[in-house]
């Protein structure tokens, strides 16, 4: 079987090198929060960092209902989606999304800074979003990150 070389190590040893962080979302702001999830996510702050390969880590957040946006962006910014029917676009603003899905706040921010296609899917589920302290992933002996802003 054929494995990719990266940067003197074969893929699977590079997947076993994959650390598992876990950051407590209070009080930061989604945008500066996922932009080094997303960092986290690709591998970009290890030395043996390539674009085409999964060399990232695995990222687990905790109380995400406690993000906070800056300006106006909680009533001004909105969240669509559509349905698949006719007349069927959906519109939440950045308050209503907080109170019934603020899981999904993180996700999407953290989804549009990561590359499109197969990788950028494959790095994404390396992503785990929690409400709450509690989460379900201390057999992975996660190490407490704590972001620059």
């Amino acid at each position: 079987m054929y494995t990719q070389r990266t940067s003197g190590l074969t893929q699977d040893q590079a997947a076993a090198q994959k650390k598992w962080y876990v950051i407590d979302g209070t009080d930061k702001v989604v945008g500066r929060l996922a932009t080094e999830i997303a960092d986290l996510l690709r591998g970009k702050l290890k030395a043996q960092y390539t674009p085409n390969i999964d060399t990232g880590d695995f990222v687990i957040l905790t109380n995400c209902e406690k993000v906070r946006f800056t300006g106006n962006k909680l009533e001004n910014k909105t969240y669509n989606w559509h349905t698949g029917f006719i007349g069927g676009l959906k519109t939440r603003t950045a308050k209503e999304q907080l109170e019934r899905h603020p899981e999904l706040i993180m996700m999407k921010a953290v989804e549009r800074m990561l590359p499109k296609g197969a990788l950028g899917r494959k790095q994404l589920k390396k992503f785990k979003v929690f409400k709450g302290e509690a989460h379900g992933h201390e057999a992975q002996n996660p190490e407490a990150y704590t972001p620059k802003n």
